[in-house]
């Protein structure tokens, strides 16, 4: 039994390696012939193209949101950022009747996006401000943490309910709810009991995003905090090399897959384990986060942006063509 337990411990951090990759049900019974056992030209593109836009949406929304509170003032900036969020969820419930796996993908993608930054983030920059919350300052008066990350972390209820749910009662496709799964049941007949939720690919998407979003948060607020552990701990360390590592087999996975929106999905999770290790770094003071001076860094948000764009339209122009062939076939 302990021997069993051991192996199960070992494996959880090897799962680490593809934690939300797929959430809800993300496994299409088409899956096997998305994932290529070998590297093809065709999978490599789609990989690292899914990669860069996936990466590129980090920078430009954080950009967003530092321009929105320099350019518009309360209470103004608390209702563009509630529309925001608005459009964020209207997007990922559009999502649910694009017709495409890969436009239904994109509507989540940008909807969790803008759902993320107009009713989270920036519901606690409102309620840090009404209610007078000071950010974290260093010995020189710079300021480290902002306030409203300083209670984000107070959340950790609210997304431990939300992952009690997922684990006992929902079939998922993701590896890391499915470790504990198998922990809790053992292959038993709960388990077998399990049945998968409707399965949308907007929604899949927009919780996707947001989860794994939320997920590193909280682990980064958690590694920061010199109540627990510091900047600079050990752990912290460990945290962020780790992040980095996971995203190399990550990565090395996402190029084999040859299907556009399974490739993005995959992409959030790779990206944003990534993120957590550029964050960690940045915080460590190690390169210049430009996109939080995203006027003193005009030309390379500009450069950031176009790029942005011409991969989004490259995307678009593949996803045509290939429609394009499966009509003539």
């Amino acid at each position: 039994m302990k021997e069993r337990v051991g192996e199960d411990s070992m494996r959880f951090f090897f799962l680490l390696s593809e934690s939300f990759p797929i959430f809800v049900n993300d496994r299409p019974t088409h899956l096997n012939s998305c994932i290529m056992n070998t590297y093809t030209t065709k999978s490599v593109l789609i990989g690292v193209l899914s990669f860069i836009i996936v990466l590129f949406t980090m920078p430009l929304a954080h950009a967003m949101m530092i321009i929105m509170e320099q350019f518009m003032a309360p209470p103004v900036l608390y209702y563009a950022a509630f529309a925001m969020g608005a459009v964020g969820l209207a997007f990922a419930i559009i999502g649910v009747y694009a017709k495409g796996d890969t436009r239904q993908t994109l509507w989540g993608l940008f909807g969790g996006l803008l759902f993320w930054a107009g009713w989270v983030e920036f519901l606690f920059v409102y309620y840090t401000h009404r209610f007078g919350v000071a950010p974290l300052t260093d010995a020189t008066g710079a300021v480290v943490t902002k306030p409203e990350y300083l209670i984000l972390p107070a959340t950790f209820g609210l997304w431990a309910m939300i992952m009690v749910y997922y684990i006992f009662n929902v079939k998922s496709g993701c590896y890391f709810i499915q470790f504990f799964q198998k922990l809790f049941f053992r292959k038993g007949k709960n388990f077998e009991a399990l049945r998968p939720v409707a399965r949308h690919t907007s929604i899949v998407t927009f919780m996707e995003l947001n989860m794994v979003t939320w997920t590193s948060y909280l682990v980064l607020l958690f590694c920061y905090d010199d109540q627990f552990l510091g900047d600079h701990h050990p752990v912290t360390a460990i945290v962020a090399f780790g992040c980095l590592i996971a995203s190399i087999f990550m990565f090395r996975k996402l190029i084999q897959i040859n299907a556009w929106g399974y490739s993005i999905r995959y992409a959030i999770a790779t990206v944003i384990i990534f993120w957590s290790f550029v964050e960690v770094i940045g915080r460590w003071n190690l390169f210049q986060e430009i996109w939080i001076h995203p006027m003193a860094y005009k030309t390379e948000m500009i450069i950031m942006l176009v790029a942005f764009i011409v991969f989004l339209a490259i995307l678009g122009y593949q996803s045509k063509k290939r429609k394009g062939v499966a009509k003539k076939e």
